[in-house]
């Protein structure tokens, strides 16, 4: 048995929260593993709940933020490199850029015969200037090479970490793609959608449209708005939008979606509306029971869940195509894509959607068999419990099962070349 600390930048909600939290609670007792975090944002929702419902317990290292602070950095630290010390790994795993750094220079101090890293994400376009970027990517460079293998989550990102970034060599990348549990968003599929759709009092004959994320800047909710906006002028039909979560662009949001003209609602001023902002809201199974359309109008992604949830909830998705989105959709059959910033294409393919409700259920029939074979926790949890077999010292890979010990099918295994197990 192998000893796994698991350490990740905050317990927010999101893939990465979802990942740490399964492959703690899963991979024993072959791996016994302490997970450990850092602090949310005051905007963000909290994602506690994930890892206390599969009965973990974190530690909590109080002065490890997403943000730079030399002072609180050197503290969480400190605090990193005594946890190693008492708890004596044989691997440390990272997730996510500051966990990745404090919690890889303090294994490499340690001697901890084993460090791996994931991204699941990265900052090296649309977040930073040139000098910024540059510098962060000499750091994750510097990073690699302290590194036993890089973990990326998608073939796409792992062919930008070494082909584009020249973080490292391809050789040293895993490519492992998130998993979950997606059942509830096939059960009682027809009550959540009742119990979401009364909430916003939300007719039959009305398409609900959502984009569900942090409302930060790299999400680009304002073409999402600029786009509803072009909708509501060209369509006949009923439509109603949802923009689902909260962060620090809400305010200018709202002042956009008034400069606009889009009349909207928010949980402080309820009424019916073109568009509501319902802020943070838990039951996303709910959420997506209840949504007609599913969109995404980001500028960059990692691997992202909104589109994956949608997915397992059969619902049609529209867009931009970044990041690993072409690495969790299947283009033409569960999504329509556009180019990033393209308002004309992003708009073009929203209208397509709510004109044409056949096309809304064809991309709907694919989407649950898709992602459960591919996203299943399951499969998660067997790809890294056999990559650390091999890389622990005297360890043997004795998993290799698919999700619900199946193959994958046919018409969706060649999306699953390039996984490293």
């Amino acid at each position: 048995m192998s000893r796994v600390l698991r350490i990740i930048n905050r317990l927010n909600l999101g893939g990465p929260t979802f990942n740490a939290a399964y492959l703690s609670k899963y991979l024993a007792p072959e791996h016994e593993t302490l997970l450990v975090s850092g602090m949310k944002d005051e905007s963000e929702a909290s994602s506690e709940f994930i890892a206390q419902d599969m009965g973990l317990e974190p530690i909590y290292i109080k002065d490890m933020y997403r943000s730079v602070n030399p002072l609180r950095d050197r503290s969480a630290y400190r605090q990193i490199k005594k946890i190693i010390q008492d708890f004596k790994p044989d691997i440390v795993h990272t997730h996510a850029a500051k966990a990745g750094a404090l919690g890889r220079l303090a294994a490499s101090e340690c001697g901890v015969p084993v460090i791996l890293h994931t991204f699941h994400g990265h900052v090296f376009h649309s977040y930073f200037n040139k000098l910024q970027t540059n510098f962060y990517r000499k750091v994750e460079q510097y990073l690699a090479a302290k590194s036993t293998k890089i973990i990326a989550i998608s073939r796409k990102q792992k062919l930008e970490l070494s082909q584009i970034y020249n973080i490292c060599s391809p050789d040293k990348i895993a490519t492992i793609p998130l998993g979950f549990d997606l059942s509830r968003f096939r059960e009682n599929i027809e009550e959540k959608r009742a119990a979401f759709r009364k909430k916003y009092q939300i007719a039959d004959d009305e398409i609900a449209v959502g984009i569900i994320g942090r409302l930060v800047p790299i999400k680009n909710h304002s073409l999402f708005l600029q786009s509803l906006q072009q909708v509501l002028q060209k369509t006949d039909k009923k439509v109603r939008a949802f923009i689902v979560g909260d962060g620090e662009m809400r305010d200018t949001l709202q002042q956009q979606a008034e400069v606009l003209g889009v009349d909207f609602a928010t949980p402080e001023v309820k009424k019916v509306a073109p568009l509501t902002f319902t802020s943070w809201i838990k039951e996303i199974d709910e959420v997506n029971a209840g949504l007609d359309i599913v969109a995404l109008t980001s500028l960059n992604e990692g691997t992202p869940v909104s589109l994956i949830e949608a997915q397992a909830a059969n619902n049609p998705i529209v867009s931009t195509d970044v990041g690993g989105v072409c690495d969790v959709v299947l283009a033409g059959k569960t999504a329509l894509l556009s180019e990033s910033k393209d308002l004309g294409g992003f708009t073009n393919n929203l209208l397509r959607l709510i004109e044409d409700a056949d096309l809304r259920d064809e991309l709907s029939s694919y989407g649950n068999r898709f992602v459960e074979q591919r996203y299943s926790y399951k499969r998660l949890v067997a790809d890294m419990a056999e990559l650390y077999d091999q890389l622990v010292p005297g360890g043997k890979p004795v998993y290799h099962l698919q999700p619900n010990g199946q193959q994958l099918s046919a018409e969706f295994a060649p999306l699953t070349a390039g996984v490293v197990r």
